[in-house]
């Protein structure tokens, strides 16, 4: 299959920037799943530049109340390395304390990877996770909080660059309500959310 086009951030800013608001907002939902946050970037087009996108994202990401925080963490789910899949152990171990994690704080776990090597990623998110199992709630939330702020710039950058692949966004109906699991796999993909490719 070939390789799919990808425009400049500019070019890509420019496309975002003249979406109509509804589906500028279902298209920054892929990148953080508070629509408290979608619709505030939304309403705030257009941005001159990917630097002043970023810099609203995270001004957003900041003035999220705990509600916000908790939508968005529902619909986020713990990232796996691929080689996690082909090592049994490895899988089981990242499986075990994930499910003590989600125990502890009833959501997934969220860690921003972007920056880390995908030979390394693997290592980092089971110590992230085993480290992070100590902390107390308030102080988890705060940390998870700052993680999501995190991979929402990631996927702003991959939104940007990929945006071609998401001019069909402006064909779909508003969703209602939060997607089934599947659903979010494929708004995650659209965005290109590799947790393996800096940004």
């Amino acid at each position: 299959m070939p390789i799919p086009a990808q425009v400049t951030p500019h070019e890509g800013l420019t496309r975002l920037n003249a979406l109509p608001r509804h589906a500028a907002e279902q298209a920054l939902h892929t990148c953080c799943a508070s629509r408290a946050w979608a619709q505030r970037l939304a309403a705030h087009r257009p941005y001159p530049d990917l630097d002043a996108l970023l810099a609203a994202a995270d001004e957003a990401s900041y003035d999220l109340r705990p509600a916000d925080i908790t939508e968005a963490l529902v619909r986020e789910s713990l990232p796996l390395p691929p080689v996690a899949a082909v090592y049994s152990a490895a899988h089981t171990a990242l499986a075990a304390a994930h499910a003590a994690y989600q125990d502890r704080f009833g959501h997934a776990f969220v860690v921003c990877l972007d920056d880390t090597a995908p030979d390394e990623a693997l290592d980092h998110l089971l110590s992230a996770l085993r480290d992070r199992l100590g902390n107390d709630r308030e102080e988890e939330r705060v940390l998870a909080a700052d993680e999501l702020r995190r991979l929402a710039r990631g996927r702003i950058v991959r939104l940007v660059r990929n945006f071609p692949d998401l001019l069909s966004v402006q064909e779909r109906p508003h969703p209602a309500a939060a997607p089934a699991a599947a659903d979010r796999t494929a708004e995650r993909q659209s965005v290109g959310n590799s947790p393996y490719v800096p940004v």
